[in-house]
């Protein structure tokens, strides 16, 4: 198809290079068959010689993911290559992929050959590859750095010998959309048989270029993108498949490309993949961030309310979600809050939500979102500008030889109350101690604690779920102290209780 882009997935191989981003087996197996119902065209599996564990991965996804080609990485080398192949050996559709530096400064500091020894290397490699499978893939690492008249050169070589797809890596991130755009048209216009073989880039993000100076490749001839999801990688990692691919989609009018990704499948993806390499993702990161499709600004909550493309270029069904989100916060407006607490079941007249829009203002002026429950507490009284209790002091007593034991001190009006109490652990001592002063009877449901902020003095939030009489009420908390924080929320649903 002239118009096709095939999306080669290197999150398996390229993406488990990021720091920390390790992936056991099984981790990698379940990626790897999620990627096959995203309905990406080639996974690059990993890197068979560099270790049993790539060998091992390689060889499983190649024998149980069906569908897209299952590529193995390898130098031009011998042993790399017959690695390769070893690894490939049960899948329906293998390709190996063999690369060689092709820079001047990859040549004389790290292999301190020249250019005509470079180029018998990777015809070599392609012919030892080919005699394995027919479908090989060769790279000239560092293309964006190499000279363009050598580039031609091996480009021209590795296709008379075999090769069936061409990379073109930004191996550093060093290339701009402008520059890497005219590389990939010199190439299609100066290397004769180009035409035998798909085109492919692979683009790193060091600048924070890499899924501009791809879509300009693909503007530009580029057939395939190699990449990875929530683009993941070395140092600042690559191209984003997800982006990569909602770009071409959004804007198919101006690319007139089209691939065949799955796109309700990509949220999906990318919470795997983010929860098994344990990297998490940006909330304004582009597709998958959690605000990409949420909107807090009342003028915006206004528009999107009465027609979701007058701020949303693509629907967040295309991803996988449900629908957007309208976050109520202080930049929030009128129409934001009304449709909000008309999904909640209350339908209120104008003077009514004027009324609530004020107090609803004072509570996001103290909190960074509002959530239903403190809509709730809104609509059927002042919860949340009346504190009945309000913490005034509490010192905790812990450690691994001692029983966790807290003084707790409230205020309510003018009256000071203290207890203290022993526990489980300090915020059941805390709890304990509180339980003696409000004297409800309750019961704790869930209880949860995150990191809102990054660092050493990371905001915690708490939230937790207790239960009176026959009704579960909600209470959060934040603080850097995270038993301040449960503190706080135990107490802030004590108070949603007592003013109900």
């Amino acid at each position: 198809m002239k118009n096709r882009v095939y999306i080669f997935d290197t999150t398996l191989r390229d993406g488990e290079q990021s720091p920390g981003a390790s992936l056991n087996l099984q981790d990698k197996l379940t990626i790897a068959h999620q990627l096959a119902r995203l309905n990406v065209d080639a996974i690059e599996a990993g890197f068979p010689v560099s270790s049993q564990v790539q060998f091992d991965a390689t060889r499983m996804i190649a024998e149980e993911v069906k569908g897209p080609t299952i590529v193995a990485l390898a130098r031009c080398v011998e042993i790399d290559i017959d690695r390769a192949a070893q690894a490939l050996e049960k899948a329906k559709k293998p390709r190996i992929h063999v690369f060689a530096a092709t820079s001047k400064i990859h040549l004389e500091k790290k292999f301190k050959k020249n250019e005509d020894e470079i180029l018998e290397m990777a015809v070599a490699g392609v012919r030892r590859a080919k005699k394995y499978f027919n479908d090989i893939e060769f790279s000239p690492e560092d293309s964006a750095r190499t000279g363009k008249e050598f580039l031609f050169r091996i480009v021209e070589a590795t296709i008379d010998a075999g090769a069936t797809v061409i990379n073109i890596p930004d191996t550093v991130g060093y290339s701009n959309p402008d520059e890497f755009g005219q590389l990939i048209a010199e190439i299609r216009e100066r290397v004769p048989n180009i035409h035998k073989v798909i085109l492919s880039v692979h683009c790193h993000n060091d600048l924070g270029l890499a899924v501009a100076n791809t879509l300009s490749a693909i503007y530009n001839g580029a057939q395939q993108a190699e990449v990875t999801m929530n683009g993941v990688g070395e140092r600042a990692g690559n191209a984003s498949l997800e982006e990569v691919v909602m770009a071409l989609k959004t804007r198919s009018d101006f690319y007139k490309k089209t691939t065949k990704i799955r796109t309700e499948e990509i949220m999906r993806t990318s919470r795997l993949v983010s929860s098994l390499t344990g990297l998490l993702i940006q909330p304004n990161k582009a597709i998958v961030g959690s605000n990409a499709f949420a909107h807090e600004s009342g003028i915006h909550q206004d528009a999107v309310i009465k027609d979701a493309s007058t701020y949303e270029i693509m629907r967040p069904q295309d991803v996988g979600l449900e629908a957007n989100r309208i976050v109520l916060g202080r930049h929030s407006g009128r129409h934001g809050l009304k449709q909000r607490l008309g999904e909640l079941g209350y339908q209120l007249s104008k003077p009514e939500i004027d009324h609530i829009y004020e107090r609803f203002l004072e509570v996001a002026d103290k909190k960074k979102e509002v959530y239903d429950e403190d809509l709730i507490a809104l609509v059927v009284g002042d919860a949340l500008q009346k504190e009945v209790y309000q913490l005034d002091y509490f010192h905790i007593l812990s450690g691994n030889r001692a029983l966790p034991s807290a003084t707790i001190q409230l205020q309510r009006d003018d009256q000071i109350f203290q207890e203290a109490s022993v526990g489980d652990g300090p915020v059941d001592a805390a709890y304990k101690a509180i339980d003696r002063i409000v004297q409800l009877p309750m019961q704790l449901q869930n209880y949860t604690l995150r990191g809102v902020t990054e660092g050493k003095n990371a905001m915690g939030e708490v939230s937790v779920r207790v239960k009176h009489e026959e009704r579960h009420y909600v209470g959060r908390g934040a603080s850097t102290d995270v038993i301040e924080a449960s503190i706080l929320a135990y107490l802030n649903a004590v108070n949603r209780i007592l003013t109900r």
